[in-house]
C-alpha cells in the first residue's frame, strides 16, 4: 500500500476534477509499472486515505466484491482492467471467458459490470491471442477516459437545473440538497454521478449546502460522500437515515440527487437501499427528486425493476457490526447487535419511475420513462420492420 499515486504513467486523462489536499486523484489508474493497477482502498475510508495495488485478475475480482472498489462505474472501470490483467498472464479464448465470469459475478445488481465486461470481450474476441494484452489495457483506459467524460457532461446538465433553481430562490441562501449514499467520484473514475453539478455548482460560485445521508449498513454517506465533500470544501451536514422526510416536511429540502446501480428501460431506479424511502417522501413533499446516471447504466433488456432487477443480499455483518476511530485513535470494529439476533441485508431497492423528477444524463435531462430515454438515446430504438 501506498499514501499517494505517483503521477507517472497518468496519460490521456485530460482534465483532472477532484482533489485530496490540492493533489489531484482518479480512482483507479496504471501503476509506474506499466501494468499494475492501482485503487483507492474505500474501505478504509475516512480515517486512511491508501491505495492497493492490484496484480491478477483474482485481485480485481476480490477488490469488487470486498467493495474495495464500489459505485457502479468504477466496478466497470475495474473489472475492464481484470480483463487486462487476465490477458497479460494467459491471452487465450478460454482465459477470457473465465475471467469475463469469474468478475461478472462479484456484484450482481451494477448494470455498468455486464456492460464493461462485453465491451472487453466483444473487442478482444477479433483480436489474434498476442494481439490480445496490450488491447485490452488501451480498451480499459478508454472506457475509464469515457467515464470521466460522461461524468462531467452529467455534471453540467445537472447544474443547469441547480442554476434554474437557485434562480427562483433569489440568492437568498445555498440550495439545500440531500444525497443518498455514495454517487460522487469515489463511485466513478472522475466527478461522480450525483455529486457532479454539486461540484460544479460549487466551483462556479453557486451556494450549496448538502445534506449527507449516512446509509447504512456499510456508512458510504458518512464515510465516503462526507469525506470526498469535505476534501473539496464543499459545506454538508451528516444526517441519520431516517431524517430527510422530517427535513422535507420543514422545507429544509431544495432538491433530492441520487445516482443509481441499474435503470431500467421504463426509467425504475435502482439505488443503494433507503433510495426508494427518500423518493416517497419526497413525493409527498413536493420536492423535485433527480438520478444522475451514465448512459451504460441504463438496462434495454428490462422494463420492471422491482421484479426483474437482481438485489444483491450482502453478509449479515455489516449491518450487525460497525467500524469507527476510538478516542486514543486505534481503528476497532464492535458488535452493534442483541447477541444471536439474525440480520438480513439488502443491499439495494427499486424506486418507481413515477416518484423520479427526471434523468439526468451525459446526454441532457428526460422524463423517466420509456420515450424520455429514447429520446437521448434513440440508436436504442428497435430497428424498423417492413
Amino acid at each position: 500500500m501506498q499514501s499517494r499515486p505517483a503521477r507517472t504513467g497518468w496519460t490521456g486523462w485530460g482534465v483532472l476534477g477532484m482533489k485530496v489536499d490540492g493533489v489531484a486523484y482518479r480512482t483507479i489508474w496504471v501503476g509506474k509499472d506499466g501494468w499494475s493497477v492501482e485503487v483507492i482502498d474505500q474501505t478504509r475510508l475516512p480515517h486512511a486515505f491508501e491505495t492497493v495495488r492490484l496484480a491478477t485478475m483474482e485481485a480485481t475480482a476480490h477488490a469488487i466484491r470486498t467493495m474495495q472498489v464500489r459505485g457502479a462505474p468504477l466496478i466497470g472501470a475495474t473489472a475492464a482492467y481484470g480483463i487486462a490483467l487476465a490477458m497479460r498472464a494467459d491471452p487465450s479464448d478460454a482465459a477470457l471467458d473465465g475471467a469475463y465470469h469469474m468478475l461478472l459475478a462479484t456484484r450482481p445488481t451494477a448494470i455498468n459490470l455486464r456492460w464493461a465486461l462485453d465491451q472487453m470481450r466483444q473487442h478482444l474476441r477479433l483480436l489474434a491471442p498476442n494481439d490480445r494484452a496490450q488491447a485490452a489495457y488501451e480498451r480499459a483506459a478508454a472506457i475509464c477516459d469515457e467515464d470521466v467524460a460522461i461524468n462531467r457532461a452529467i455534471g453540467e446538465n445537472g447544474l443547469g437545473l441547480f442554476r434554474v433553481k437557485t434562480e427562483r430562490l433569489g440568492g437568498k441562501r445555498p440550495l439545500r440538497i440531500l444525497t443518498h449514499c455514495n454517487a460522487g467520484w469515489l463511485a466513478t473514475v472522475d466527478w461522480g454521478t450525483a455529486l457532479a453539478p454539486i461540484y460544479l455548482a460549487h466551483d462556479s460560485g453557486v451556494k450549496v449546502h448538502v445534506w449527507v445521508d449516512e446509509t447504512r449498513p456499510r456508512n458510504q454517506g458518512a464515510s465516503l460522500t462526507a469525506w470526498e465533500l469535505g476534501r473539496h470544501g464543499v459545506p454538508h451536514t451528516v444526517i441519520v437515515d431516517n431524517a430527510g422526510g422530517h427535513l422535507m416536511q420543514h422545507n429544509l429540502v431544495d432538491l433530492c440527487i441520487v445516482g443509481t446501480d441499474r435503470v431500467t428501460a421504463n426509467g425504475d431506479v435502482c439505488n443503494k437501499i433507503g433510495t426508494y424511502l427518500k423518493a416517497l417522501a419526497a413525493a409527498d413533499n413536493r420536492v423535485p427528486f433527480y438520478v444522475a446516471l451514465p448512459g451504460p447504466t441504463v438496462d434495454w433488456r428490462i422494463g420492471d425493476g422491482v421484479k426483474e432487477i437482481p438485489i444483491e443480499e450482502r453478509e449479515a455483518r455489516e449491518i450487525t457490526h460497525m467500524t469507527g476511530r476510538t478516542a486514543d485513535g486505534r481503528i476497532e470494529t464492535v458488535d452493534i447487535a442483541a447477541p444471536g439476533s439474525s440480520a438480513a441485508n439488502y443491499a439495494f431497492d427499486v424506486t418507481p419511475a413515477r416518484l423520479v423528477t427526471a434523468l439526468i444524463t451525459e446526454r441532457g435531462v428526460a422524463p423517466a420513462n420509456r420515450e424520455g430515454l429514447l429520446g437521448l438515446y434513440p440508436e436504442q430504438r428497435p430497428a424498423a420492420v417492413g
